[in-house]
């Protein structure tokens, strides 16, 4: 008599998600509890054949609600069309969403009927867990977990050559302004500059580093880094942000402080939405459209049972007006 697979997850002492995904040869899991359940399936007699995956037609295209803000709304919807177009040769539905924190996140995904998950920039660590839990293929781009396949920009490599330029261009006080650390690309932008100034044997000055707290507009947040960049006795002469959309900012408000771009202060940002070039933005360039595409490419693999790794995407370095002498 063989048992279901409820049982088969209590003996392996893990959640049903798990010896779900397990099973599928799904990422989420290690490879040693993979083999542990497999091998405990074998020997109590569980069917794998009942976990034949079905076609997937709707996938769940997650995202933070913090990305529908202005400072990330731009990057994230070019990567819903990439995720789009590589879906509609398929015939797979899209289904954008966004999980309301007050309610559970199982039930909400559930009640989308989906087959499977693609995360899209940040999740917090908890929410995670109850979307694996589900036991979903699940993917993810422009952020990255343990045992979870990944599609990413090279985001440390772009801000090392960004930062690495404006050193080469004479720059020598070069600040950095960030977003939350928790979100995985800023923190690896972070990690390039600092990196960049380190080989340039250029101490890093923690002044220059100003990060902008949360739960500030975009606008007030750049206020106060600049008030704090600007009162230092040696101001900086050049800023690297976390984005474009950041960057647009800083320049907007140092024009309106009759600061000079780029004579006293160069400023670039990353990612090369489309408003960069028309405010000749020296940026980082990313395919964001692309990383969308290989997302889904990643979950099409999981239902066949292909093995995954993760994708790390080149970037291009962008100069333009506003870091040029």
């Amino acid at each position: 008599m063989s048992i279901s697979l409820r049982q088969l997850a209590q003996a392996a002492g893990v959640s049903v998600g798990t010896a779900s995904r397990a099973l599928k040869h799904q990422g989420g899991v290690s490879e040693q509890t993979r083999q542990q359940i497999l091998q405990l399936a074998a020997e109590l007699g569980y069917e794998v054949t009942r976990l034949h995956t079905k076609p997937i037609q709707r996938v769940l295209f997650l995202v933070h609600p913090e990305h529908a803000t202005a400072a990330a709304a731009a990057f994230y919807a070019d990567v819903q069309a990439g995720a789009a177009a590589a879906c509609q040769p398929a015939g797979i539905n899209l289904q954008p969403f966004s999980l309301n924190p007050a309610l559970s996140v199982r039930r909400q995904i559930q009640q989308q009927e989906v087959d499977a998950i693609l995360v899209a920039g940040f999740i917090e660590p908890s929410t995670l867990s109850a979307v694996q839990a589900l036991g979903k293929p699940l993917a993810m781009v422009d952020t990255a977990a343990v045992n979870l396949p990944s599609v990413n920009p090279d985001n440390q490599a772009g801000a090392y050559a960004m930062t690495q330029a404006l050193i080469a261009a004479g720059r020598q006080r070069i600040a950095f302004v960030s977003g939350s650390l928790a979100h995985h690309s800023i923190r690896l932008r972070e990690r390039g500059y600092r990196l960049a100034l380190f080989d340039a044997q250029s101490l890093a000055n923690p002044q220059l580093e100003v990060l902008i707290p949360a739960g500030l507009s975009l606008a007030e947040g750049v206020q106060r880094a600049l008030t704090q960049l600007l009162a230092l006795p040696q101001p900086p002469d050049a800023i690297v942000a976390y984005n474009d959309v950041c960057a647009l900012e800083i320049m907007a408000q140092l024009h309106a402080r009759g600061i000079a771009i780029p004579t006293e202060i160069a400023v670039a940002g990353f990612d090369n939405i489309a408003a960069a070039a028309r405010h000749q933005l020296s940026t980082v360039s990313v395919n964001k459209a692309l990383l969308g595409r290989a997302g889904i490419q990643q979950l099409l693999a999981h239902t066949q049972r292909h093995p995954v790794q993760d994708e790390l995407h080149p970037v291009e370095l962008i100069l333009r007006h506003s870091t040029a002498h």
